[in-house]
């Protein structure tokens, strides 16, 4: 037997999984996914039992969570759209990507031994902006400036290669 917080009503477990079953059917066509939702509703509804509020039924209680339940069991398997993806517009970084290599090396080595280093810190050794401060022992804000003017830099040199 479940028993409410109140211990006005007394719960069996098959009520209860009927209750949970009976949401989670709403939001799937499979009764499997139907009922792995109910199921975990009805762990999570065991675990916190303890939490239910004062006055309130367990009935009201179980929907919550099964409905919960159901919305992140929904949206976990959401997927993403593919067709959308196409109309994505490149961020000035990705851009670079489609550029050959062979390009890239020559606009690399146009820039000044500062920017190239800047490049090699952000983008060859993956560190942030704030631990190339700290590595070259500048402030974020000239890090983050000098960053932008290189890219800058590159995309011209990209452009007119």
């Amino acid at each position: 037997m479940i028993e409410n917080v109140s211990s006005n009503h007394s719960w069996t477990w098959i009520a209860a999984q009927e209750i949970c079953l009976r949401v989670t059917r709403r939001y799937f066509s499979s009764e499997f996914d139907a009922e792995d939702a109910a199921q975990e509703a009805m762990l999570r509804a065991w675990r916190n039992r303890d939490r239910i509020p004062e006055g309130e039924s367990f009935e009201y209680y179980l929907v919550q969570i099964a409905k919960n339940e159901a919305l992140r069991e929904v949206a976990r398997r959401r997927p993403i759209p593919s067709a959308d993806l196409g109309l994505l517009e490149p961020s000035p970084d990705e851009s670079l990507a489609v550029v050959d290599s062979v390009t890239v090396a020559s606009a690399l080595e146009r820039l000044s031994s500062t920017e190239r280093e800047l490049v090699q810190l952000r983008y060859f050794d993956d560190l942030t902006q704030s631990a190339i401060a700290d590595r070259l022992e500048i402030p974020d804000g000239t890090v983050k400036i000098r960053l932008h003017r290189t890219r800058a830099k590159l995309r011209s040199y990209l452009e007119n290669a």
